[in-house]
């Protein structure tokens, strides 16, 4: 059963001037499609508005990082901003809020597990940002930011490898080994493919112009999987070996 929308209005401390955009917000296209075939409007679902809060939920997350860290390079902001709007992060907000118990979607969605879905999750947490935004205005919408997103911010992770290794040792893992690949190019613009291993289940790969900057990419790679894969909220999840993707 769907849970009422006033409660979620008393979890995140905000009661809405215009209960239309919060049931908006909540509204799956597959219930607007199914209520109105082939005649569906952009106001019946919360498309539009998950579009809108992606870029509310952008500028509040950049603004309150420049703030508090004020120090910090451009890349370590950017680090630490794609992390904040990840859809594995917002994900663990919007399953905090209990998010899927509110949304209304068509008895397909219904049928398939549509409220635990990360997708659904993630674009009804942003649409919720939206209609926060558009009905109580930016610092309405700063407000839940920082007290649902903005949890726990940490300094961005600039060096890889030391974090990868304090990472092994804290989930009792064998210390990561690197090699080299391969070197391609000329002598003057050789570029370095590192590998990174941790025992036999975690690997990556990564290039580089110099060796140091690919392990650092390589390690990245590994780390993010690592952090993912073995966290204790998910110590089902089982280990496979990747490719790192460059940072």
């Amino acid at each position: 059963m769907r849970a009422e929308p006033a409660s979620l209005e008393l979890k995140i401390d905000y009661q809405f001037v215009h209960a239309e955009l919060l049931r908006r917000a909540l509204t799956h296209s597959s219930l607007a499609n199914e209520s109105h075939p082939g005649a569906s409007s952009p106001l019946n679902d919360n498309e539009q508005l998950e579009f809108l809060g992606d870029s509310v939920l952008g500028f509040l997350v950049a603004e309150a990082l420049v703030r508090r860290f004020p120090e910090s390079r451009e890349g370590e902001l950017s680090q630490l901003k794609a992390h904040l709007v990840c859809a594995t992060h917002l994900h663990g907000v919007a399953r905090r809020l209990d998010l899927g118990s509110y949304l209304e979607l068509g008895r397909s969605e219904e049928m398939t597990g549509g409220r635990a879905k990360k997708t659904l999750l993630v674009d009804a947490l942003e649409a919720l940002i939206a209609a926060i935004f558009l009905d109580g205005g930016l610092e309405a919408a700063r407000s839940f930011v920082t007290a649902h997103v903005l949890t726990d911010i940490q300094p961005a992770i600039v060096n890889f490898k030391n974090a990868l290794e304090e990472l092994t040792q804290a989930r009792k893992l064998p210390q990561p080994r690197y090699s080299i690949a391969r070197e391609q190019g000329p002598e003057h613009s050789k570029t370095f493919t590192v590998e990174v291993r941790v025992g036999e289940d975690f690997a990556g790969q990564a290039d580089g112009h110099t060796k140091k900057i690919a392990a650092q990419r390589a390690a990245r790679g590994v780390y993010e999987r690592l952090r993912q894969e073995t966290s204790p909220e998910s110590p089902s999840a089982e280990p496979h070996a990747g490719a790192g993707s460059p940072a």
